[in-house]
């Protein structure tokens, strides 16, 4: 009886020691660290033994630390790197958490919905991770039908900005989030429009928009070059734009716009058509929204890149002509 008595105190002994001591398990982290993708409904199992794989940690001491911990069903799917010293019970925390490595995704603003997709096949981040899962992006073909819309034509529809996603996530799942960002953006834009704009729709708002971002980078110039626009579409007087030839050129487009393309009608020709071209052109940012929506009250008519990224803005023809003669001709 004593020596079972013995025995069974040695047990008990024994698993409380486990018990304590298990969490603390040195787990193996080599140098430059070690990356570890868990997937969307990743099983513990697997996760022990893709530890095991990795030499961070015996599968049954991973196993044994996240039964002790509880952590079974907390994990969160993600990539993780670990590049420090810990203990078995810090990797299970950190994968408790959530807190995976991210990649930055940026799209910069006036993007077309081409350039977009060019960022998001799957290719490969400097460490080796794929940004997105092969077979996660939509064909463009198909986009309309994959997000909720109330436009056939997407252009235009996603939101310019640095997104950070998972390697190896849904290239859909960011476009959903991009579109819906931009939705907003234009519903908070159109809030704030002047009274007497002539825009009739935030769909309108975002076209213009577009137009807008593609004509300058230069923040400050935007506002005024909103206006002009605003101010040709009270009177009638057609946009005038190269950046909507030059879309409608698409592939056409060689990098030198043409006095003949200037003059071909297509329906994105701002030159040969009145109004607004039927879609937008580019992914507009906050700024060319605001533009678009609410510019400043002007009498220009007419603008001219000065050469430094600036613009130089013209009430009547007379003045853009010296203005072109000064900045674009050199006389």
């Amino acid at each position: 009886m004593k020596k079972l008595f013995v025995l069974l105190f040695s047990i008990a002994l024994l698993a409380a020691v486990a018990w304590y001591a298990l969490p603390l398990w040195p787990a193996n982290i080599p140098t430059g660290g070690v990356s570890i993708s868990v997937r969307q409904g990743s099983s513990l199992s697997r996760l022990a033994n893709d530890l095991e794989r990795a030499e961070v940690a015996p599968a049954l001491v991973v196993q044994a630390v996240a039964r002790i911990r509880g952590s079974a069903k907390k994990l969160r799917a993600g990539e993780y790197l670990f590049e420090t010293s810990q203990s078995v019970a810090d990797v299970l925390s950190a994968i408790e958490s959530g807190n995976a490595r991210q990649l930055a995704v940026t799209v910069v603003e006036g993007s077309t919905l081409s350039d977009l997709f060019g960022q998001l096949q799957p290719v490969s981040a400097p460490e080796g991770a794929a940004t997105f899962a092969a077979g996660s992006v939509p064909e463009r073909a198909k986009l309309r039908e994959t997000l909720p819309a109330d436009v056939s034509e997407l252009e235009g529809y996603f939101f310019p900005d640095t997104y950070y996603v998972a390697p190896g996530s849904s290239a859909t799942s960011l476009l959903k989030l991009m579109h819906k960002r931009m939705k907003q953006e234009v519903a908070k834009a159109w809030e704030q429009r002047s009274p007497d704009t002539p825009l009739k729709s935030p769909y309108e708002a975002l076209i213009l928009a577009s137009i807008i971002e593609k004509e300058t980078g230069r923040e400050a110039d935007r506002p005024l070059v909103g206006s002009v626009f605003v101010n040709r579409l009270r009177v009638g007087m057609r946009l005038q734009t190269d950046p909507t030839v030059i879309y409608g050129l698409g592939e056409k487009f060689d990098g030198n716009l043409r006095k003949v393309d200037l003059q071909t009608d297509t329906p994105y020709n701002t030159y040969t058509r009145n109004g607004l071209p039927p879609t937008p052109i580019s992914l507009p940012g906050r700024a060319s929204l605001r533009a678009a929506v609410a510019p400043p009250a002007s009498d220009f008519f007419y603008f001219v890149a000065r050469g430094d990224g600036s613009s130089e803005f013209s009430r009547n023809l007379a003045e853009h002509n010296r203005a072109v003669a000064k900045y674009q001709l050199g006389k």
